[in-house]
């Protein structure tokens, strides 16, 4: 498990950030950040290091490598340019053998480009397998402009052992037309998911129309031409086959999650389910009460919209109220991707960070449990501080903003509220609502260093 505290101190310097890695079977910790030797560049204030992560086998020598993105690391005399570093794992450890990778933005570097005032290179990351076994990484860049059109956004689509890389805006088509056309403030790339077959690309800030940031995802598979990945299309609320309409601030695709999924009769798993967070969705006159939507994507990429998820559908528990923003964070499990998808294996985690209990509690926040196949209120369960989250409810926790999923674990990271409170909590998926963590890590036990200022605020 990767835990990463992006507002660390290191060396004395303020929100440097630094990753804590636990290793399983109980073989201890190790933390990295930018002041060690084996890693690349030193800490300097406000690179917030850890801000995003990902792990996949980079380079298939069958150990787990790391994928740390610093979105606001200075390159040079550009500040926040960012970049992303993958630290290889090892038999050793991690970081003790191959020498990490950079990927940056340069004429010479392996991203190539220039580097900009506030690219973010590295604000959201996600990598894996392909269907056919390939190492993919993603690296999103939503601050980069297109031309003179600021903030539009890209991604870094890294392919195989060789790390091939393609860089994708909404005007590339070396591969076919992107969904949508790169203007202001689009941000594509500030969110992305992925399964073995496809993958997602959010841009929250997107207009649609003259309804600004209303929002938008591009969705792509993993096939190739000249290194670049095929686009498949685009959702938005403007589309008829979509629940909702296109409204200011609504901020679809602000948060993702994509997990493989078999129908009933199918004999091979070919296809994904894509989760889409909408926090701004107003709920008729309940602002910001936000919402979720669930598509099913098909191997040629043809979409259809499976649920419509928020807390006021039928049978789930809370309710929807001003602030909420339901759907800003997102994370989700197939338990048995080879298998068909059901309730049972199939579930996504909704962040609910602006959830409260009470007004002494404002923005405590939550975390919902629903199934993606079926009714989402059938099955659903609640945690949050003092109900299945052990930490001491306050104000101002944001619980939701940090989730992670593996195959038997939801992890929820709780980096704010009472110092003594800061944590990352496993819960079993079949967790009841308001039931115990089965797993708990803190700062200063299991040989992570003591002290803290975020810990928990990413986990993977």
């Amino acid at each position: 498990m990767a835990i990463a505290d992006p507002e660390a101190t290191v060396d004395g310097v303020a929100k440097a950030g630094a990753v804590h890695v636990v290793y399983g079977g109980g073989k201890g910790s190790v933390t990295i950040s930018q002041a060690p030797d084996n890693i690349p560049g030193a800490p300097e204030r406000g690179d917030q290091y850890g801000y995003a992560l990902a792990v996949y086998d980079a380079n298939l020598d069958g150990c787990s490598d790391l994928v740390v993105g610093a979105p606001y690391e200075d390159l040079g005399t550009v500040p926040d340019a960012g970049l992303v570093q993958v630290i290889y794992g090892a038999t050793t450890g991690l970081g003790s053998g191959t020498a990490a990778k950079e990927f940056l933005q340069g004429t010479d570097k392996p991203l190539g480009g220039a580097a900009e005032a506030e690219d973010w290179v590295g604000y959201a990351v996600a990598a894996g397998k392909t269907a056919a076994g390939t190492p993919y990484l993603l690296i999103g860049s939503p601050g980069e402009s297109i031309g003179t059109v600021e903030d539009a956004g890209a991604f870094y689509y890294v392919s195989g052992t060789a790390q091939t890389v393609a860089g994708v805006n909404q005007n590339t088509e070396t591969a076919g037309p992107v969904s949508g056309t790169a203007e202001q403030d689009d941000r594509f790339g500030a969110t992305l998911a992925a399964t073995p077959t496809h993958f997602a690309v959010g841009a929250p800030g997107e207009a649609l129309g003259t309804v600004a940031f209303a929002g938008g995802v591009g969705y792509f598979s993993h096939t190739l031409t000249s290194n670049s990945p095929k686009p498949l299309g685009g959702l938005g609320q403007d589309q008829d086959e979509i629940s909702g309409a296109e409204e200011a601030g609504d901020q679809f695709g602000a948060a993702l999650a994509m997990v493989p999924y078999r129908p009933s009769g199918a004999t091979s798993t070919t296809e994904s389910l894509l989760v889409v967070g909408v926090p701004g969705e107003d709920l008729s006159t309940t602002v910001d009460a936000g919402a979720v939507q669930v598509f099913r994507l098909t191997a040629s990429g043809a979409f259809s919209q499976l649920a419509w998820i928020d807390q006021n559908t039928e049978n789930v528990e809370e309710v929807a109220e001003a602030g909420d923003l339901f759907g800003k964070r997102l994370t989700a499990v197939n338990t048995s991707p080879n298998a068909t998808s059901t309730a049972t294996t199939t579930k996504v985690a909704i962040g609910v960070p602006g959830e409260e209990s009470s007004e002494e509690y404002a923005d405590k926040g939550g975390v919902q449990i629903v199934p993606l196949v079926g009714a989402p209120g059938a099955s659903d369960q609640w945690l949050d501080p003092g109900y299945g989250v052990p930490s001491t409810p306050a104000p101002r926790m944001l619980t939701g903003l940090s989730l992670a999923a593996t195959p038997s674990l939801l992890y929820v990271g709780v980096p704010y509220g009472p110092a003594d409170g800061h944590a990352v909590y496993g819960f079993p998926w079949n967790v009841t609502s308001g039931g115990a963590p089965t797993t708990t890590v803190k700062p200063g036990e299991g040989g992570i260093p003591a002290g803290d200022v975020a810990f928990g605020a990413t986990v993977r």
